[in-house]
């Protein structure tokens, strides 16, 4: 145990020493030995704007900043994000929204603090009705996107990292103006309800410290096996591929290379360049065989890795609200039911809510304001009761 932390320090160590080579850290001061660094850290921070679409005011203050994570493996990273404050007079605390996107892509352009000054970031309009309550969001860019290296899309760990230290850095961020102690919640749909789910799992070995109040997660991949089965030759095809391009970035052992043809590899390079509108049209109803020369679902590695992502193996230890369309297109709804039960078995307090003939896009629309006001509840103090 010694070693390993020993070990942790030093990485965490050279991390900083490469920000400050690199000019990352902010304003030269006396040589001397660098400060400790770990997760949530703020590495820079830059005024930006937050618009939900092209030039529309929101009464708020914005900063880009980069951040010290922990990738999947639990070596030292830093990813990128926005915090958004309101702007509305109020003095003191206020709650504090941990936000995690749905799918938008794997180019670094596609970052959601890439759209905010334009007003491109789709999901922006349902974040602003997050300030509007008075809440400071922090929204986390993941691993890859808008940092070096490749996005790892759907890696459950990297995600719920990369989600609770989002809320480490806006707390730590000065002109913020946000207390320690600060009531945080967690939200998220479809890839942010995975992300959602992963650090509801992990705040109590992870960031024990936040003042997490709940989490609502939504449209959850719960089994990426079962996910990538559901998808593989459907209008979700594209998602299949992305995904193995992102667990291939968190585990390159797993040589996904390996595994295309040269179709395949075609798609991967324009995967990699473009966002998610563009790479779902493109993947449209492909096939795990139109792009291989043998199929890694069939692997142990490859099982094995995905698997890593599982949600419901370990319980929640603040409230959760989950919800999911019954006619979800793209993540099966019975991936839901079974990550519900599971937390129940481990006896999480649960708010289940299946939204009645909802596919995927309806079901994130249709449940923004009731898991929001479900956050409210639990910023008021009010008990969470569940429904397990």
């Amino acid at each position: 145990m010694h070693l390993r932390r020993h070990l942790r320090t030093k990485a965490w160590a050279a991390v900083a020493a490469l920000a400050v080579s690199l000019g990352l850290a902010g304003t030269a001061g006396a040589a001397g030995p660098a400060p400790a660094a770990g997760p949530g850290d703020i590495v820079t921070s830059a005024p930006t704007s937050f618009h939900p679409l092209p030039g529309q005011p929101t009464g708020t203050k914005a900063w880009h900043v980069t951040y010290r994570s922990t990738t999947a493996k639990g070596a030292p990273n830093v990813v990128s994000g926005t915090v958004i404050v309101p702007q509305d007079g109020r003095k003191g605390p206020r709650p504090l929204v941990t936000y995690a996107v749905g799918t938008i892509g794997l180019a670094d352009h596609c970052a959601p603090s890439a759209g905010f000054p334009y007003g491109t970031t789709v999901e922006a309009n349902l974040i602003q009705q997050l300030t509007l309550r008075g809440w400071a969001v922090a929204v986390t860019d993941y691993e890859g996107l808008g940092t070096p290296g490749d996005h790892t899309y759907t890696v459950g760990r990297a995600e719920g990292h990369a989600v609770l230290d989002a809320a480490r850095a806006a707390l730590r961020l000065p002109e913020a103006g946000l207390a320690e102690g600060s009531p945080v919640g967690v939200m998220g749909y479809s890839q942010g309800g995975q992300a959602a789910g992963w650090a509801a799992e992990l705040h109590a070995s992870y960031a024990p410290e936040l003042n997490l109040k709940g989490t609502a997660a939504g449209g959850v991949p719960a089994d990426l096996v079962k996910v990538a089965e559901y998808n593989d030759g459907g209008i979700g095809g594209g998602l299949v591929l992305m995904g193995a391009i992102g667990q291939n970035a968190a585990f390159p052992e797993l040589r996904l290379d390996s595994y295309l043809n040269d179709q395949g590899r075609r798609y991967v390079d324009f995967l990699k360049k473009h966002c998610v509108a563009a790479d779902a049209v493109a993947g449209l109803f492909k096939r795990i065989s139109d792009v291989t020369v043998r199929n890694p679902l069939h692997e142990a590695d490859w099982q094995r890795v995905l698997h890593s992502s599982d949600l419901g193996t370990r319980a929640p230890d603040r409230p959760v609200y989950l919800y999911h369309g019954t006619l979800d297109e793209l993540i099966p709804y019975a991936g839901a039911q079974q990550l519900r039960a599971a937390w129940c078995t481990k006896r999480a307090s649960v708010q289940w809510k299946p939204v009645p003939l909802a596919e995927h896009v309806v079901g994130v629309i249709a449940e923004s304001v009731p898991a929001a006001n479900w956050l409210a509840d639990r910023f008021a103090g009010r008990s969470a009761a569940g429904n397990c």
